[in-house]
């Protein structure tokens, strides 16, 4: 009887009462943890819709790095003569496209959080950085691919005799720290960014031009010793070059391994993590207003 009253009143007692959270610093990351399941749901769907109803399938991960190579290789080795350190142009290339490749997808994916899932986040109710962090651990599994290529490539040209100088022990410590530091720093720019387009839908189109851009910033299709003492200075103020240095120098003995500046990447990282993560969690509270 009182159950039948309380409907009529209108006064129902519900268990779980959802509302959005007021404070700033309230991540609660604890909440993401108990998704854990959610989050594996969301990277395999990454990964198997992807190339799903492609031909190929998931033969193209290793075709697009091969292509990227063979232009780089043609255009920037060959035809613009650019330095690659006396290593093979190969080699070279490859080592800076795999990684680079990591962070670029992982911060053009995140980048899109909320208008390409805005669909799913106004239905059900569920933690919003589950999203994009699905899309920096299925760009992980993609990277591995391409890292099991560029190592398959890299013995090739060890058992030819080829000038280069794997590091082991530097490769077991430093690539973990590389690949974190490029996912965080790509996730964190990837949340600031997705927070901007819900108002701001002009960003969409500039963000692929903005990571070209990016990437002729950062010793990709360049050593960082061919650069003149006058420019320098603004190829090491991007925390991104001493990444791409240290990865290269691990595997192919020539580039730059700096503890300094793999400290200062992993400074700038942390600080665009959580400015990134602030601002997602302020920006998740009401973006459906305006998406």
């Amino acid at each position: 009887m009182s159950t039948e009253q309380d409907r009529v009143s209108g006064s129902e007692a519900w268990d779980l009462d959802i509302e959005p959270r007021t404070r700033l610093f309230s991540l609660d990351l604890r909440e993401v943890w108990n998704h854990g399941y959610l989050l594996m749901m969301f990277v395999r769907r990454d990964i198997v819709s992807v190339y799903k109803q492609t031909i190929l399938g998931p033969l193209w991960f290793f075709i697009q790095p091969l292509l990227t190579t063979v232009t780089y290789t043609v255009i920037f080795g060959n035809i613009a003569q650019i330095s690659t350190d006396g290593l093979p142009q190969t080699l070279f290339y490859m080592a800076g496209i795999t990684i680079w490749n990591y962070f670029s997808e992982t911060l053009t994916a995140t980048s899109t959080t909320f208008t390409t899932n805005a669909s799913i986040f106004g239905k059900v109710y569920f933690p919003r950085l589950v999203m994009p962090l699905s899309k920096a651990i299925s760009g992980l599994v993609k990277f591995g691919i391409q890292y099991l290529l560029f190592i398959g490539f890299l013995a090739f040209f060890v058992a030819m005799g080829s000038h280069v100088r794997p590091d082991l022990p530097g490769i077991l410590l430093v690539t973990p720290v590389v690949v974190g530091i490029m996912a965080g720093i790509g996730l964190g720019l990837g949340l600031i960014l997705s927070s901007l387009t819900t108002k701001y839908r002009d960003l969409t189109f500039l963000i692929t031009f903005g990571i070209n851009l990016l990437m002729y910033a950062t010793p990709v299709i360049y050593p960082l010793s061919s650069m003149s003492k006058k420019f320098s200075w603004l190829i090491e103020a991007n925390p991104l070059s001493w990444l791409v240095e240290a990865f290269r120098k691990v595997y192919l003995g020539a580039g730059e391994l700096s503890v300094p500046g793999l400290l200062y990447s992993f400074g700038f990282m942390a600080v665009i993590l959580m400015a990134g993560m602030l601002v997602f969690n302020k920006v998740e509270k009401n973006f459906m207003d305006t998406v």
